[in-house]
């Protein structure tokens, strides 16, 4: 049932499973930007989903981060004051850690998902890394998570118009412009 198409969109068939997956992520990710500790449970449902789905495409770090997700949204649940967010932000030598970190990671991951013959190598094992790099940035309250999340949903955008994923492509394409949102509240409410 869950494969089943809901509607057709650019000649690509969207089932419900990808539009729930869609629908449920796009309301945790406006969520997010507020701030609001009520990001978390919807985070974990759309993971659940785009899990099953991912895996289903054979984007097998996506669906792995679909787990990531869920267990980060446990904790971001268990973090967040129940008022929501208190932003901060990152010392310098940490942002330089983090990219040295991505590079190293995405490199390393590239080749084992080329070798399990997943649909897409550099660009899901960006997606991988970077998300998760992003997650933990946004359980640890830091509104530089927005500029990470900015570039993952950029190269999502792509790496899913590329597969055919149209409908998850337009979704990731206002990711990316709802990450400047977030960007933008975090920064105005950042606590120094």
């Amino acid at each position: 049932m869950m494969s089943t198409t809901l509607f057709t969109a650019w000649d690509y068939e969207v089932s419900i499973l990808e539009f729930v997956a869609a629908l449920t992520s796009f309301i945790g990710v406006w969520l997010g930007t507020t701030g609001k500790r009520i990001t978390w449970p919807w985070w974990a449902i759309s993971s659940a989903l785009y899990g099953v789905f991912f895996y289903q495409a054979d984007l097998f770090a996506s669906a792995v981060l679909q787990i990531i997700f869920i267990l980060a949204a446990i904790y971001g649940w268990k973090d967040w004051a129940p008022t929501g967010a208190v932003p901060g932000n990152m010392s310098i030598r940490n942002r330089r850690n983090l990219v040295i970190g991505t590079v190293f990671s995405v490199a390393v991951l590239s080749p084992v998902l080329s070798n399990l013959g997943a649909a897409a190598t550099w660009s899901d094992a960006f997606l991988l890394i970077g998300s998760l790099i992003a997650q933990v940035m946004m359980v640890y309250e830091k509104y530089e998570s927005w500029v990470v999340w900015f570039v993952v949903d950029l190269v999502g955008t792509i790496e899913y118009a590329l597969l055919g994923y149209w409908f998850t492509a337009v979704l990731y394409a206002v990711f990316t412009i709802v990450a400047v949102l977030g960007w933008k509240r975090w920064r105005d409410s950042l606590s120094y």
